[in-house]
C-alpha cells in the first residue's frame, strides 16, 4: 500500500476514482501505521470538504432502501450532481465479514460515470453505522461529490447515529402492516426531518395514504424542532420513480433555508464537536485496556465476577484505583 499521503491527496482531489476507494480502504483500517497516515491524508483533504449536501437514509429491512437510492440518484446524476453513497453493510460479530452488495442492488447506478457506490462493513458497531463513516464522508467531499448519501442497515436505537452525521436525515416506511407506528421507535421518528411511505404504487396506494395521515397526525404531537423546520411525510414508489423529485425538492428546501439562517452552520459544528467526543472515548478505551497493568489484572478479575467472588463494581473500581496509583 502507497505510504505517502500526497499521493491520497493528490489523487482524492483529482477525482480519481480508484485512489478514493484505496483512500476509503485506507480510512477503515485498523492497523496503527494505517491509522497515521490516514491522519495526514485527512489533514490534507480537509480544507477542500463541507461543500456537500449529506443526506442519511434509514428505514427497517425491507423496505426498498436501496431502490430508492437507486433512483435518487439517478435523478441527481441526471442533473449534472455528482452522488456518492456509502452504504453501511452489516457486518458478522464473529467472523468480520459482510454481505456488500450493494452494487448488485444497484445495477443502473453503478455504472454511471458520476456516481461512486462503497458498500462499507460496520465493523461491529453498535447501529450499523461504521465508525470511519465521518472520514469516508469527507474523502467523498474532497473528490467533488456534491451529495453524499449514507445508507444504514435498519432501524434501532442506535440508528439516531446517522443523524450527527448528515444535514437531512429521511425515514422510509412501509404501509400496509396496520400498526405502522408500532414498528418504528418514537426516537428515530422525532430524529427525521421527512417521513417518506415508500412502495405507493399499486394496489397499495391506499395504504400508503392511510400510513401518510398517520404519520402526520403522529407527528404533531412531538415538540417543534429548535431550527424551527417541521418534518413532512410523502409517499413514494422507488421502482416507478413517483415522488423521488418532490423528496428531493425538500432536501433542497430544507438546506436552503437552514443555510441562510445559519442552522446548517451550527448543526455541522455541533456535529464536528460531537465526532471529537466520541474519537476521545474510543481512544481513552483502547488505552485504558492496552495499559500493562489493566492487561496484568483483567483476566484475574473477569474470572472473579464470572465466579461471583466479587462484583462487577468492585472489579472496576480496583482496575480504576490501580490506574490512579502515583
Amino acid at each position: 500500500m502507497e505510504t505517502d499521503p500526497d499521493y491520497y491527496v493528490a489523487g482524492v482531489r483529482a477525482g480519481n476514482r480508484k485512489i478514493l476507494a484505496k483512500t476509503i480502504t485506507l480510512i477503515e483500517s485498523a492497523l496503527p501505521a494505517h491509522q497515521e497516515l490516514t491522519a495526514l491524508v485527512m489533514e490534507g483533504l480537509l480544507p477542500y470538504t463541507g461543500k456537500s449536501v449529506r443526506l442519511g437514509i434509514t428505514g427497517v429491512p425491507g423496505v426498498g432502501k436501496s431502490t430508492f437510492i437507486e433512483s435518487l440518484g439517478m435523478l441527481l446524476t441526471s442533473r449534472g450532481h455528482r452522488v456518492a453513497i456509502l452504504a453501511v453493510d452489516p457486518s458478522s460479530a464473529r467472523s468480520g465479514g459482510s454481505i456488500l452488495g450493494d452494487k448488485t442492488r444497484m445495477e443502473k447506478l453503478s455504472v454511471e460515470e458520476n456516481a461512486f457506490i462503497r458498500p462499507s462493513p460496520t465493523g461491529g458497531t453498535l447501529g450499523g453505522v461504521s465508525r470511519k463513516t465521518r472520514e469516508s464522508m469527507l474523502a467523498c467531499e474532497a473528490a467533488g461529490y456534491d451529495v453524499i448519501i449514507i445508507e444504514t442497515v435498519g432501524v434501532g436505537q442506535s440508528e439516531t447515529s446517522v443523524a450527527s452525521m448528515v444535514d437531512f436525515f429521511l425515514l422510509l416506511i412501509l404501509a400496509g402492516a396496520g400498526d405502522e407506528l408500532q414498528g418504528i421507535k418514537r426516537g428515530i421518528v422525532e430524529l427525521a426531518d421527512a417521513i417518506a411511505v415508500n412502495k405507493a404504487d399499486n394496489d397499495n396506494i391506499e395504504k400508503a395514504m392511510v400510513a401518510k395521515k398517520a404519520y402526520e397526525n403522529a407527528l404533531h404531537l412531538f415538540a417543534p424542532s429548535d431550527t424551527g423546520w417541521t418534518p413532512q411525510v410523502f409517499t413514494c414508489s422507488a421502482i416507478q420513480t413517483a415522488g423521488i423529485e418532490e423528496i428531493w425538492g425538500v432536501v433542497c428546501k430544507y438546506c436552503e433555508a437552514m443555510t441562510e439562517s445559519g442552522a446548517l452552520g451550527r448543526k455541522r459544528q455541533e456535529q464536528a464537536l460531537e465526532w471529537m467526543g466520541q474519537l476521545l472515548e474510543e481512544g481513552l478505551k483502547d488505552w485504558f485496556y492496552q495499559m500493562p497493568r489493566i492487561r496484568h489484572m483483567l483476566p484475574e478479575l473477569t474470572n472473579a465476577v464470572v465466579k461471583g467472588t466479587i462484583t462487577p463494581t468492585t472489579a472496576v473500581k480496583k482496575m480504576l484505583d490501580a490506574i490512579n496509583v502515583n
